[in-house]
Order: C-alpha cells, then sequence, then structure tokens
C-alpha cells in the first residue's frame, strides 16, 4: 500500500545510524601561503583547512547499538568520525609503518622499507604515486609540485534547453540503486529507512520497489539483508544479482538482516508476467568477505567479478578496508577466496566503487581516484598500467561518472571510456571537477584526451543514448558524497556527441526543477527516454526542507525526453521491431524486422544493456552498433540481416535491448537475451 502519511515516532533516535563512510580531512601543511592548499581550501596557523568545519556539525544522533561500528571517535556520532587536523610537522625520522599507514595522524610513522612505496601521503598512506609523493606528501621522497597534472577547466557549451523533463511518479522507496529489468520496469533499491511510501503485507517499509513506466505506478518488494550502498550487475540467465550492503538496525526493522557480505537475485522476464512484483531471494550464499561499496561485472563466461568495498567503515584503519576482489559463478556463488588488487590497494582511501569495463580480450579496465590499468584476471596480473587522469579525485567520495563509449567493427571493437566530473576533498566545500578525459585502453601508447564540461560537477553521471550521445547529468558544483555534503545542485543535462570536433562535443539541455544530489539515478528506458529518479543526501528521509536538511529526500521521478523524441520527429520513429528471443554472439547473423518512414535515409542497429546504476557508477553499462545488409532506402517495411557480436566479451551474456536507429531516432525497444 502507499503510505500518505509519516510516523516519526523513532526517527529521532535512529537517524544517521546508517552514517557513510567518512574520509579524513588532507593533512597539507601550508607555511608560505595557501597556495600550497588544495583548491577550495584555506590555510589556518600553517594547515590547510576546510573554508567550513559545519557539514559534521550538523549530524548528531543519539548513537544505537551496531556491529558494524567498531570506532566512535566522538560520543554519539552517527558514523566512525576520524581525528581532525593536527599543527604539528610529521616527524621525518619516525618508526616505520607496520600497516602501510602513516604520518602525523599515525604516530608520526614514517613509509621507510614499504614495499609499495616510501612516500606518506596527504591522507597518511604509503606508495609512489603522484598523489603520495605530490601535494601534501608528509614524509619520504616528496616532489615538488602538484602531483597529478592539472585539468583544464570548465569550457562554455551552447544552451539549446533542447529536451525536457517531466515528472511522472512516485518512487515508492528512496531510489539509492536502480536497474531496467527484462520485463520493462524500474527496480529501486534502497536500504532500512525509519520512512518509505509503501508499506508490505508484514507492517514493515518496503526498502525496494517495482516501477512501471507504461503506467508510472509502483508496487514494494521485501530484501532479508541490508542493501546499502551495495553493488550489482546482470547474470547470464538474464537475473539481477545484487551484492554486499551495511549491518542490520533491529532496533528498527527485525525483518532485515546483516547485508555485509549478502547476496540477492531479482528475477524478471519479458515473457513470463507471473515473476512481476515478485520480492528479491537470497538462498544462503554469501561472499567471500564482506563489502560496502563493492562494483561488479559479469564476464565472458558468466562469472562475475566483485571488487572492493569497505568490512567496516573508517578507511584510514587499513583493517576496515577490502581492496581485493573475488569470483562468483554464473549462478551467483563465490568460487575461492578474496585476493588483493594491487590499484585498489595503491589508491586507498580512494579505492571504493571502482569504474570497470570488460574489454574484447576478456582482460578487465579497472579505474579508481585517478589511477588506471588493464587487469587479466585468468593470470591475477596487471598488463598495463596507464597513465594518471589529471585532475581532481574521480571515484567515491569525489565520484564523476564513466562510460564505455559505443563500441562498433569500425575500429576492431576497440574501447574508448570517458570519464567527467569529481572533486578534490570529502567536504562540503569542496570544489568538483569539470573536466573530462577519454582514453584507448588498448592503444599502445594510451594517453587521455581531455575537453569540459561547462562546470565543474560532482556526482554527475553518463547515460549511452541509442543514436551514440552520451547524456550527462544530476549531480552538485560543490561538494562531495556523503550525507548533508553537496549544495549547489547542477539541475542542466548535457549532451555529448563523440562525432563531433573536439571543442563542440557538448551542449546544454533544458534544465530540471528538482536537485538530484547524493543517492540519485538515471538510466534509458525502452522508449528511448531517460528516467531519473533519487537525492537521499539525509541519514534518514527528510519530506521537506528545514534547517540543516536543505534538500529532502526525493520521490518524484522524472522522464527527460531527448531531443530526438521531440516534436515530430517521434512520429517518425522505426515501428513493428520484430527480433529474435536471443543472439548467439559470435559468428552468425540474425533477422530484424521493422517499418519506418518511407523518407528514412539511413538505418543503426543498436545493441544496448543498462546496468546496474548507483552513485553515478553504472556498472556493466555498454552498447554495441552491430552491422548489417539489407536496407533498402525508401521502402516502409525492412528486413535486415544483422551481424551478431562477434564475442562474449564485446557483449558479456545477459539481458540486452535492441533498438532501431532511423535517421537518428530511436525506436521503442525490445529486450533479447545474449548468450
Amino acid at each position: 500500500m502507499l503510505v500518505l502519511s509519516r510516523f516519526l515516532s523513532v526517527s529521532s533516535l535512529i537517524a544517521g545510524v546508517l552514517g557513510n563512510i567518512v574520509f579524513p580531512p588532507p593533512y597539507i601543511r601550508c607555511p608560505t601561503g595557501v597556495e600550497q592548499c588544495m583548491r577550495g581550501m584555506i590555510c589556518v596557523d600553517e594547515l590547510c583547512a576546510y573554508r567550513s568545519h559545519t557539514s559534521l556539525l550538523r549530524r548528531q544522533p543519539i548513537s544505537q547499538p551496531g556491529p558494524f561500528f567498531t570506532k566512535r571517535a566522538q560520543p554519539g556520532s552517527s558514523e566512525p568520525v576520524l581525528s581532525g587536523q593536527v599543527k604539528e610537522q610529521a616527524a621525518a625520522a619516525g618508526p616505520p609503518t607496520q600497516d602501510g599507514t602513516c604520518g602525523k595522524n599515525k604516530g608520526d610513522t614514517t613509509c621507510a622499507g614499504w614495499p609499495q612505496g616510501e612516500c606518506c601521503s596527504m591522507y597518511g598512506w604509503c606508495g609512489d604515486s603522484d598523489d603520495h609523493c605530490g601535494q601534501g606528501c608528509q614524509s619520504g621522497p616528496c616532489k615538488n609540485g602538484p602531483g597529478t597534472p592539472p585539468a583544464p577547466g570548465p569550457s562554455p557549451a551552447p544552451i539549446t534547453n533542447g529536451g525536457k523533463f517531466d515528472v511522472i511518479g512516485q518512487s515508492g522507496v528512496p531510489a539509492m540503486h536502480a536497474a531496467l529489468m527484462p520485463n520493462g520496469r524500474v527496480m529501486f533499491l534502497d536500504k532500512i529507512e525509519d520512512y518509505t511510501q509503501i508499506k508490505l503485507a508484514n507492517g514493515k517499509y518496503a526498502y525496494s520497489s517495482e516501477y512501471d513506466p507504461a503506467t508510472n505506478k509502483v508496487v514494494g518488494l521485501s530484501v532479508t539483508t541490508n542493501p546499502f550502498c551495495s553493488g550489482g550487475t546482470f547474470l547470464a540467465n538474464g537475473d539481477l544479482i545484487n551484492v554486499g550492503g551495511n549491518g542490520p538496525l533491529s532496533w528498527l526493522d527485525n525483518t532485515v538482516g546483516d547485508g555485509f557480505d549478502a547476496i540477492r537475485i531479482l528475477s524478471r522476464s519479458p515473457t513470463n508476467a507471473g515473476l512481476n512484483g515478485q520480492s528479491w531471494k537470497e538462498l544462503g550464499q554469501k561472499l567471500n568477505t564482506k563489502r560496502w561499496y563493492a562494483s561488479a561485472q559479469t564476464l565472458a563466461n558468466g562469472k562475475v567479478f566483485v571488487a572492493s568495498g569497505s568490512l567496516n567503515g573508517d578507511p584510514s584503519v587499513p583493517a576496515n578496508n577490502n581492496p581485493t576482489y573475488e569470483i562468483l559463478s554464473s549462478s551467483g556463488v563465490s568460487q575461492g577466496g578474496s585476493i588483493k588488487l594491487d590499484i585498489l590497494d595503491k589508491n586507498q582511501p580512494y579505492y571504493m566503487y571502482p569504474f570497470m569495463h570488460l574489454l574484447k580480450d576478456g582482460r578487465i579496465y579497472i579505474f579508481t581516484d585517478k589511477a588506471s590499468q588493464i587487469f587479466n584476471i585468468d593470470g591475477n596480473s596487471v598488463v598495463k598500467t596507464l597513465p594518471n587522469l589529471p585532475g581532481d579525485h574521480r571515484t567515491y567520495p569525489n565520484t564523476g561518472g564513466s562510460v564505455l563509449l559505443p563500441l562498433s567493427s569500425s575500429n576492431g571493437w576497440s574501447s574508448k571510456v570517458m570519464i567527467c566530473g569529481g572533486g578534490a576533498y570529502q567536504d562540503i566545500t569542496s570544489p568538483t571537477e569539470p573536466s573530462c578525459g577519454i582514453i584507448s585502453p588498448e592503444a599502445s601508447s594510451a594517453s587521455w584526451e581531455m575537453d569540459s564540461m561547462p562546470e565543474g560537477r560532482g556526482m554527475v553521471e553518463g547515460v549511452l543514448l541509442p543514436d551514440g550521445t552520451v547524456l550527462w547529468l544530476n549531480g552538485c558544483n560543490k561538494g562531495a558524497q556523503g550525507f548533508l555534503l553537496a549544495e549547489i545542485p547542477t539541475t542542466r543535462a548535457l549532451l555529448y556527441d563523440p562525432t563531433k570536433p573536439k571543442g563542440q562535443r557538448f551542449t546544454q539541455l533544458a534544465a530540471s526543477g528538482i536537485a538530484r544530489l547524493y543517492h540519485s539515478v538515471a538510466l534509458l528506458l525502452l522508449d528511448g527516454t531517460v528516467m531519473v529518479a533519487g537525492s537521499n543526501p539525509n541519514e534518514m528521509p527528510v519530506l521537506q526542507s528545514k534547517p540543516g536538511n536543505p534538500y529532502p529526500t526525493e520521490f518524484r521521478v522524472e522522464r527527460f525526453t531527448p531531443p530526438y523524441l521531440m516534436g515530430n520527429k517521434a512520429s517518425l520513429r522505426p515501428t513493428n521491431v520484430a527480433v529474435p528471443a536471443t543472439i548467439n554472439a559470435g559468428s552468425g547473423t540474425f533477422t530484424l524486422k521493422f517499418d519506418v518512414p518511407t523518407s528514412a535515409k539511413n538505418v543503426k542497429v543498436t545493441l544496448y544493456h543498462g546496468g546496474f546504476v548507483t552513485h553515478s557508477v553504472h556498472m556493466g553499462h555498454r552498447m554495441l552498433f552491430l552491422d548489417h545488409s539489407g536496407w533498402k532506402a525508401g521502402q516502409a517495411k525492412q528486413t535486415l540481416s544483422v551481424k551478431n557480436p562477434p564475442n562474449l566479451n564485446t557483449a558479456p551474456p545477459g539481458p540486452y535491448v535492441v533498438y532501431v536507429v532511423a535517421d537518428g531516432i530511436p525506436s521503442v525497444g525490445k529486450f533479447v537475451r545474449v548468450y
């Protein structure tokens, strides 16, 4: 049932118990002036500081017991809040580290003899990268200069106000995670809350829902473990698998247990309507290790690569971090142990929710913070270390967005990865990153090609569109990920066209009237429009603005109509699309039938996978332009012979959508399963 009133009898006690991970402030001395600090910081008593120290002071709920917090730095804190900045320089000849942490906040330990590098970073971690040895380096062979090269600033882009946002419904639960399911409906998944719009049959609030874009109706789904800040991907059989999460809140809801190592399955079908509305299944299998903020990618053999995650919050404590990966079987059962992943280990504390993209040879591209590599899963080895992306941090808690640009045979199915946005540090005062980088990781001399958005954006996310363009939307111009840590919402959608000359690729489209900040989502629907939902930057739902909570929890669902469907263009879209239920990757073809206006000049066939969306990370998201023959211009009824994707690395097994795009206008998509 849809609950129209709210009862807050316990919210004052538990608000904030599920605090997000809080990063330490960077330790940077500034004896000669503020120019030694990061963008947006000030120099106070020769130490760089945030311009405002109020963001954490807003959150002072009554503490409740919970097995998932092992450290509280101050009474009553909902989060494992870390110690503040200190006024002394780290000792240059202190004792050597025993765990890879260092610096003034770690007992003046140094990185002497540490195998991964002897520089102590501003965040108190040992390593040898530019971020360890550059700006803020506390001890060791520090370098003069900023470390990572600077990135270009914002670049103007024409404002066309193209497209439009329309509010179409209510999500039922805060939309922290989302996916387009094979029945054409959207799954929303949240965490344990003290209020949602839907109650289940047992009288408890729903923390997941199924939204039907055709009717704008929503039903509640139950979960048995807490999926707060979890990861996900689709299995080869079309099921959605969701992994990891956070601990139980039994005093709030005793029907939902510990989700740190949970594995959840949601089954939907394009043909079996009997699955609609059925809740999540948990069959008892567990991850090998606990993972909060993990990423996932389906592999060619149907297995699932799961990487990263926190064991227990505070990222300045190595024992809390899980910079490892594990493999799940094609049915979602953990196989073997958790194996340390070098790139995650080296880039702590910026190691959570890494961007990952499967390459055409089965190796995987992994990006975290500013660093990236090609990783060979079978050999557990690094194939190639790529240059750092210039600019600020790009992953949690300063996540921008990443897309694998459309794949095609025109360049041998080679990958191009685009990453936009980010930020300087985890505070409401943090400036955000306007730049974007594009890299071809498989190229022999891979390097970043830089471009810029019209403004800095944190929590911006990219959605591939069937015509080959990319829609960038949501986020903030100031701040970071975390509760109450962002302001100045960036509400205007941006369209990126990779076929245009550099400097002319971005266009500013219509603006929404709704702020979409922390815990927002966006994804493509079958009809070629984009669903936008979420924004819950509060530890428990807040229904209207008030002091200390300026941005309420959003339940409103929007539909963004791209320019390619505006005006009379929707009447020109291909219709009566007929595709087979399954497509066999590899050699061979399939038959595609459809109708088009006789005025249509050209056509593209798009194979599209939306993936699992959370925290502006789109796990598994990819799109292919398939080769075809048989097009006859001027003819209304068309029958094409379409080449299958070349292999299961290029199109990992699972559910996809086929769109026919005539003169840039997409049809309504049809689900298929690639195997």
